[in-house]
């Protein structure tokens, strides 16, 4: 009989760091220096986790692709701008570094699926220390978008574990259908940019409120199994 090798995939924006006013700044001021008018907030939090492209795509339907292109050129140049100023914050929701210690300790896993790039991935895992706490790191540079299933389990794979094994955790409704896709469990977190009503029906089997409620979830979700 194989063994059995729980694997915890986290998102990235809205899962493990709150971005979200990062990511409306660039967006916004991308849109205003190509003579666009920008959209809402809300409505660029509800694309926060979408690959770049495909997340401009449905914010901005009606753009032929050459401003499309330039819009996209534009977030990127505003993102980095951003993040190189001294007062950049993306800071990790509370209790992050220890529910991760929490599941290591328990003899979890970790992998990362996001939409970021890996770039931004990196530096971010470099900023808050992360380094070596994940064995499987998938973007949208690697992978087709969210909630197309590739890059979740391109990250099973890379962790030696089974769908069956592995949960996605996230707080959009791309995350829940994605690990639905891939065959995994979907545990959705009530802290991010989609409402918990939105991830339970794109499949989510559980949303959870805090990180310490997320570690007693996922510590008795195989107990079943082990």
């Amino acid at each position: 009989m194989p063994s059995f090798n729980r694997l915890a995939v986290f998102d990235v924006d809205g899962t493990l760091i709150d971005s979200q006013h990062n990511i409306v700044a660039s967006m916004q001021r991308a849109c205003e220096r190509n003579a666009i008018v920008p959209p809402s907030p809300e409505e660029i939090r509800r694309i926060i986790g979408l690959s770049l492209m495909e997340a401009v795509a449905r914010l901005l339907p009606d753009l032929d692709p050459a401003l499309l292109l330039r819009v996209v050129e534009e977030y990127k140049n505003g993102f980095q701008e951003l993040r190189a100023r001294a007062d950049h914050f993306e800071p990790l929701f509370p209790g992050v570094m220890e529910a991760l210690a929490a599941l290591e300790g328990e003899g979890w896993t970790l992998a990362v699926a996001t939409g970021k790039s890996r770039r931004g991935l990196l530096l971010m895992i470099e900023r808050h220390g992360l380094t070596n706490r994940f064995v499987s790191l998938q973007t949208a540079d690697d992978n087709p978008g969210k909630p197309h299933p590739a890059m979740l389990r391109r990250a099973i794979d890379e962790a030696g574990s089974r769908p069956e094994e592995a949960v996605m955790i996230g707080d959009t409704s791309f995350d829940m259908q994605m690990a639905r896709s891939a065959g995994a469990h979907a545990m959705g977190v009530g802290w991010g940019y989609h409402a918990p009503a939105e991830l339970v029906e794109a499949g989510a089997h559980r949303v959870v409120d805090s990180y310490p409620d997320l570690v007693v979830a996922l510590s008795s979700l195989f107990i079943q199994a082990r």
